[in-house]
């Protein structure tokens, strides 16, 4: 995942992701903010954060003290951050029971642990620092912008785990941002539909097609910048608040 913190208003954030991750630090740097990427992958964060005059730190989000390490680090470096989005997140294609016997369940458990319980993880440290800040126009404190997916609702074949750790992330939007209203801070979430991954550009161009025919309008892959400019939308539009958009050209996955 990654993360971005900046001085500055409502522009400020911190940022937890991937290609969608890195879009939306790249929109909300655009705006102002001072942007520190947190994933796994700390070279690449920082080459990314460099461009931006941000700053790269490694972290897991699913683990406690890799966390907070980090946030603290954002928040000595650029100030405390006010902006959160969480794209940190891993797929597998796994079903049920197969020739080889039952789910793992240790495979099962780390997709959990780190779409779901690392989103938590992230929300409940960001906040607990965002909710002591002083507020800006209208109460506002802090914005939370999580990733699901439309798998939380269309799960296909061999997606048990990664749609029930986007379905916690949908199902925790609504009771968190209620906790959040007394301290000004808003939570969204983002469910997007197949858009253009590492693991999709890497397929033939055809295959790419194919996928992107399926999506009724625009029949093509969604765009990471797409997602970036969403992201910044619900940062701007204070009355988004509690719900999760479906980012998808309006398809409706099929079971295989």
């Amino acid at each position: 995942g990654g993360g971005a913190a900046g001085r500055g208003g409502r522009a400020r954030g911190l940022r937890n992701g991937e290609h969608a991750g890195e879009a939306t630090a790249r929109a909300l740097a655009a705006k102002g903010a001072k942007v520190a990427i947190l994933d796994l992958a700390e070279q690449r964060a920082q080459k990314v954060a460099e461009e931006l005059g941000g700053i790269g730190v490694k972290c897991d989000v699913s683990s406690e003290d890799s966390a907070k390490a980090a946030i603290a680090r954002v928040a000595e470096t650029l100030g405390e951050p006010r902006i959160l989005i969480n794209c940190a997140g891993i797929a597998v294609a796994m079903k049920t029971t197969s020739k080889d016997g039952a789910h793992p369940l240790d495979i099962y458990r780390k997709v959990i642990e780190v779409n779901l319980l690392g989103t938590f993880n992230m929300i409940r440290l960001f906040a607990v620092r965002a909710e002591k800040l002083d507020p800006l126009e209208g109460g506002e404190r802090g914005v939370i912008v999580n990733t699901a997916s439309v798998a939380a609702y269309d799960g296909q074949i061999g997606q048990a785990a990664y749609s029930a750790s986007k379905g916690g992330v949908v199902g925790m939007t609504l009771p968190v941002a209620r906790d959040l209203a007394r301290s000004g801070i808003r939570v969204c979430t983002i469910a997007p539909g197949i858009f253009r991954t590492p693991m999709l550009a890497g397929l033939p161009q055809e295959a790419q097609d194919s996928l992107g025919q399926q999506v009724p309008f625009p029949p093509r892959l969604g765009e990471p910048a797409e997602y970036g400019a969403l992201a910044c939308h619900i940062v701007e539009n204070q009355m988004l608040n509690g719900e999760t958009i479906r980012l998808d050209g309006a398809i409706r996955m099929a079971p295989k």
